[in-house]
């Protein structure tokens, strides 16, 4: 612990578990101080910002003299905080709704088991899930593209399994990831540039990539090159890790799987679509997976498609499988291609492009046509099974017209109208509300910086938004150094996601209620506008900040904004979890209600026997 003495100087105990009590600025810097990057040597750069950093600017907060009291008057509890325990160190990695055992209490048809299947209630752990022993903080982007310590993510069997591709090595005591594949053996740019023959890669275009099956996302690392964000999935299976391994990267990813419900996604949210031997059965089930990426990509957007059963001719033999499977199986998905008056645009060597039409004009002469879905929100997909059915186009007036609007080239589209507010599909969001969520959030993120100076520093590489509005949070962090992921809440009064995708920014659908599709440890940053409030009497406080807990790194930040009441709850709770905290007044003064709440949670491992409270 550190205790502040007459002259304001701070004495800590331990390196790794400061208590701040002087101004959060003063936190911040003692923070980037001690910061542990790679093996325990000190942040230069967060200590180097922040070194500067005026520790006064927090010296006239005094909310409890504005809206009443303490916790105790809040929450009617004159109770101590509830102090939690570690969970079993068996639980370092646990994803409470793809843990394996429960897994396999389910039908492995269309990969069923490999969904979601979250614990019920009395099932749930109400405990910290620790850190393996030897964490380190990643290193800084992009040298975390290429090198993760061994200690974060333990598992050596991709090294085995994939020595020949190229995907993963084990080299002392860290992993290197030299940018290979099972489809690009000599490497992701030189793939990437194949690819970026035949689509815009180049010009800010295509922006938004959702990778199916992506393995260590390699792809997803090395689009950043050219300022494509990629959305990259793959099932918590026997690559144990591939998803961990791609988070630890600083690479954007979820545990997922293409099967028997709709992708967390709205409907043409992607610029492109990519399966490198994804092992999806893309012909099985009348095209069922194929009609599901039909829907969450753009009008005009491309989908890609490399390994088997492209060019079987000359290549069933080294994939040792019988010719006439592999015949059968690119058949299907040309005709499947062909149903949805998708284009084939290229087939070379084992890669092949389709582009869905940029409108439904353009298919209205074609014979055969697949059944249209029926009149139902496309974006209405939380545990929505999918169906064997086209997804309609957005109308248009004419056949040049583009279907859900004109593409704008990022960075251009990041504050540009979106289409969905232009055209008045969702209510209650103008073009008027838009521009000024994204004039107030440039002067939040601004007051943020003001008080943590080290956010877009390139400390902080993989941030979440819990509840994303419109994006004008990741919009006015929009960095080379970070990437956000944009949580849209699905009991959100407004779904808003389409917009945020619109915006060149990816996003998920997730309830907060159950635990999100991500492995421990996987976010440097989280932020939490409103949460609070709009999960109140929806599901406990306690589990909401104990998923938080398990994301987060070890020196990993909070930002929470909300109600004063609510955070009250919230500081109360979180006294007992190992965070460090303190609650700052709105940016417009201490009479608004809306404060925010910054933490910090300290660096513990599996092992330790020190208590969570403050002493």
């Amino acid at each position: 612990m550190a205790t502040k003495g007459n002259t304001g100087e701070l004495k800590t105990r331990s390196s790794v578990s400061i208590f701040i009590v002087v101004g959060l600025c003063c936190f911040f810097f003692i923070l980037g101080a001690w910061q542990r990057s790679g093996f325990g040597k000190g942040d230069r750069i967060a200590s180097e910002i922040t070194r500067q950093t005026d520790c006064s600017i927090l010296s006239n907060l005094n909310y409890e003299t504005h809206h009443g009291g303490d916790t105790a008057t809040i929450d009617g509890s004159d109770s101590a905080a509830k102090d939690f325990q570690p969970c079993d160190d068996k639980y370092v990695d646990y994803t409470p709704c793809q843990d394996q055992m429960r897994a396999m209490m389910f039908p492995r048809e269309n990969m069923n088991y490999r969904e979601r299947h979250c614990p019920p209630e009395e099932e749930k752990l109400h405990c910290l899930v620790p850190a393996p022993k030897g964490y380190a903080t990643p290193f800084p982007w992009p040298k975390s593209r290429d090198y993760v310590p061994f200690a974060n993510a333990p598992y050596k069997s991709l090294t085995v399994e994939k020595a020949v591709q190229n995907w993963i090595q084990y080299e002392g005591n860290v992993f290197r990831f030299p940018g290979g594949g099972t489809q690009f053996p000599q490497g992701a740019d030189t793939y990437i540039n194949e690819l970026a023959s035949v689509i815009p890669l180049d010009n800010g275009m295509v922006r938004t990539a959702l990778d199916t099956g992506c393995g260590v996302a390699s792809l997803g690392a090395y689009l950043f090159k050219k300022n494509v964000i990629t959305m990259s999935f793959a099932p918590r299976d026997s690559h144990e890790a591939q998803v961990q391994f791609a988070l630890e990267r600083g690479v954007p990813a979820v545990i997922g799987v293409l099967g028997t419900i709709m992708m967390p996604y709205p409907s043409r949210a992607f610029d492109m679509a990519h399966c490198s031997r994804c092992l999806i059965p893309w012909g099985a089930n009348d095209g069922i997976y194929m009609m599901e990426v039909d829907r969450v990509l753009r009008p005009g957007g491309y989908w890609v498609l490399s390994g088997p059963p492209i060019n079987w001719r000359n290549n069933y033999q080294s994939w040792q499988r019988p010719k006439e499977e592999l015949e059968e199986e690119q058949r299907k998905i040309e005709e499947i291609a062909k149903l949805l008056c998708w284009e084939k645009k290229h087939e070379m060597g084992e890669i092949a492009v389709w582009r869905k039409r940029t409108n439904y004009a353009l298919c209205r002469q074609q014979d055969a046509k697949l059944t249209a879905c029926e009149m139902r929100n496309p974006d209405d997909v939380w545990y929505k099974k999918t169906e064997a059915c086209a997804t309609p186009y957005p109308e248009t007036s004419g056949p040049d017209e583009v279907a859900g609007g004109e593409w704008k080239q990022f960075p251009e589209r990041l504050n540009a109208v979106p289409f969905r507010i232009s055209s008045g599909s969702i209510p209650g969001v103008s073009v008027e509300t838009y521009q000024e969520d994204v004039r107030l959030w440039k002067k939040h993120v601004n007051a943020y910086k003001r008080i943590n100076s080290i956010i877009d520093s390139g400390r902080y590489r993989n941030i979440m938004d819990m509840n994303a509005g419109l994006g004008s949070f990741a919009a006015a962090l929009e960095s080379p150094k970070l990437w956000v992921m944009n949580v849209m809440p699905t009991i959100a009064e407004k779904d808003t996601l389409g917009i945020i995708y619109e915006r060149g920014l990816i996003g998920i659908y997730h309830d907060w209620c159950e635990a999100f599709s991500t492995y421990p440890r996987t976010y440097d940053l989280i932020h939490a506008k409103s949460i609070f409030s709009l999960y109140k009497n929806k599901c406990n406080v306690e589990d909401i900040l104990l998923e938080m807990d398990r994301i987060l790194r070890p020196e990993g930040t909070v930002i929470i904004r909300d109600q004063v009441d609510e955070l009250m709850k919230v500081k109360k709770i979180v006294g007992g979890m190992r965070w460090n905290t303190r609650m700052v007044d709105h940016e417009d003064g201490p009479l608004v209600s809306e404060k925010i709440l910054f933490a910090v949670k300290r660096y513990w491992v599996a092992g330790e026997s020190n208590t969570t409270s403050m002493e």
